[in-house]
C-alpha cells in the first residue's frame, strides 16, 4: 500500500494556475520596430531618355486619376488607402481604407 498522500487542490493549484496566466501580448516585441510608410499618388514609366530631360517646371503626368484614392504602404506592401489632405503647411492622408492582408482575419 502506497502511503503516499494525495495531491491537494493547493498542490495542484500554482501549477494549473501559471499554465492559465495571460500570454504576453506576441506584438509588444514589435511594437517599438520602425518601418518605412510610403503615401504612393502614382507611377508613371518612363525611357531614361525621357528622365534626363526632366527639370525644374516640366510635369509628369502619374497613372492615378485626380480624386483616385492614394495608397499606403508599409515596406512595399500595400496596407491601406486615402485621400490627400493639408494639416497646416504638410501634406497628410486621411485614411479611408485599410486593406486585408492574405491569410488576415480583417
Amino acid at each position: 500500500m502506497d502511503s503516499t498522500p494525495a495531491p491537494t487542490n493547493e498542490a495542484i493549484e500554482p501549477a494549473h494556475a501559471a499554465a492559465g496566466a495571460a500570454q504576453p501580448d506576441p506584438m509588444a516585441l514589435l511594437r517599438d520596430v520602425e518601418v518605412e510608410l510610403t503615401l504612393e499618388i502614382g507611377r508613371r514609366r518612363m525611357k531614361i531618355s525621357e528622365v534626363v530631360k526632366l527639370g525644374p517646371g516640366r510635369t509628369v503626368e502619374l497613372d492615378k486619376m485626380a480624386g483616385e484614392p492614394l495608397e499606403l504602404l508599409v515596406n512595399g506592401r500595400l496596407i491601406g488607402r486615402g485621400e490627400a489632405v493639408v494639416v497646416g503647411d504638410r501634406y497628410a492622408i486621411r485614411i479611408t481604407e485599410i486593406v486585408a492582408s492574405e491569410g488576415s482575419s480583417r
